[in-house]
């Protein structure tokens, strides 16, 4: 497995776990109230920031077991990280408009943040999903 793969692997299980944690979370603390009443802040940034310190803690152990893949990239690596980050960028976008749509709408701050940060969430899952489909099954250049 080329050690980008291994990077992409690391980005999709990091975001995608981290997420469902803090949503097991915030729908534990709903216990018959509404969700947008239920305290999220502080749950939400230390999922953030979990997610960030796992993603890095676990690139530095991948690069640590195989110290002669970690630094080599080759085109093909260039070209399909682009097209994985212009992949999980389209829900970056989606996410936008979304929020955009509900600050018009003046939807409680718990559905806008909740919203970006699914739209992280998914923009990351997806990038990660394009590069891994792209190094199992070929990947051709447009």
């Amino acid at each position: 497995m080329a050690f980008e793969e291994k990077r992409a692997w690391i980005m999709a299980v990091v975001a995608v776990g981290t997420y469902l944690v803090y949503v097991a979370v915030i729908l534990g603390r709903a216990q018959g109230i509404p969700l947008a009443e239920v305290t999220y802040a502080a749950t939400l940034l230390w999922s953030v920031g979990a997610a960030i310190a796992a993603a890095i803690a676990l690139n530095i152990l991948a690069a640590v077991a195989s110290p002669r893949e970690a630094n080599k990239k080759d085109q093909r690596d260039r070209e399909i990280n682009r097209f994985g980050e212009y992949a999980g960028q389209s829900f970056l976008v989606v996410g936008g408009v979304a929020v955009l749509a509900l600050s018009i709408a003046e939807a409680d701050h718990f559905w806008i943040a909740n919203t970006i940060y699914l739209a992280f969430v998914l923009s990351a899952a997806l990038g990660a999903a394009a590069k891994i489909a792209a190094y199992r099954w070929g990947f051709q250049p447009w």
